[in-house]
């Protein structure tokens, strides 16, 4: 027995108006809550530079380290037994320039030299009480 006999069935469909109402409390929420301002820079101001002026020479005591770890200081080979005795070195060399001011320790180290005998070089440059520190490098190609 059919009762709905002459009826049209309506089809079914969806009703997107609650759909919108949540998307559009969502993006109220995303907009009320993102914050635009970014904390991880770090606010500097940068020195100016003038290009006339050339720095003065300073005095540089070259501390070479090859792959096998063979240290250098100013291209003459010292035998490295421990951080104070290339530390004395160190000091010697220092003394024989007699220059008022602190040199500048230029580390050279082979790209396959061992990190403790940089290390070495470093803990050496500290006990004798050179803190102007640097590396060398060369450009890539």
């Amino acid at each position: 027995m059919n009762f709905r006999k002459g009826k049209n069935h309506e089809t079914p469909e969806i009703n997107l108006i609650p759909f919108i109402d949540v998307l559009l409390v969502i993006l109220i929420f995303l907009m009320v809550t993102t914050t635009y301002s970014k904390y991880s820079e770090l606010q500097i101001t940068l020195p100016t530079a003038i290009a006339e002026n050339v720095p003065e020479r300073v005095q540089e005591l070259t501390v070479t380290v090859d792959a096998t770890g063979n240290i250098a200081i100013n291209n003459e080979t010292v035998r490295y037994e421990n951080p104070e005795q290339l530390a004395s070195e160190l000091r010697k060399r220092v003394v024989e320039t007699a220059n008022e001011k602190e040199p500048v320790v230029v580390v050279s180290a082979d790209g396959d030299a061992r990190h403790q005998n940089i290390i070495n070089v470093l803990e050496a440059a500290r006990l004798a009480g050179l803190d102007r520190l640097t590396f060398a490098t060369v450009k890539p190609e």
